[in-house]
């Protein structure tokens, strides 16, 4: 009967002291990825306010979560609804590639 009480109650203190793990280095979840997420759902969120689609936001940023820049895109959509706030375009474009015929010249300059 002792025996059982000493075990079960060194088993209880064993797993009491399981959420200590995360406190030891490479033991817990890596906080990289929890960054990842941060920036990606505030990358959705920028390009709400900015006056873009997801669709967009995913061909600016391919390496970024699809869905964490879904869910800040969203969240920010909800905020600026609640709060009557009208987005701003962005002033960068994205880079376009030359024109075929500039590159051609370009590159008969060059020899």
């Amino acid at each position: 009967m002792r025996l059982r009480a000493l075990s079960a109650t060194a088993l209880a203190l064993l797993l009491a002291g399981c959420d200590q793990l995360a406190a030891i280095p490479g033991m817990g979840p890596d906080p990289r990825i929890a960054q990842r997420e941060e920036e990606a759902k505030a990358i959705g969120g920028a390009c709400r306010h900015a006056l873009r689609g997801p669709e967009d936001c995913y061909a600016l940023n391919p390496k970024a979560s699809k869905s964490a820049i879904f869910a800040g895109w969203k969240e920010m959509d909800q905020y600026m609804r609640e709060n009557k706030i009208e987005g701003s375009p962005s002033v960068i474009a994205p880079a376009a590639s030359k024109p075929a015929a500039a590159e051609k010249r370009e590159a008969s300059a060059e020899k």
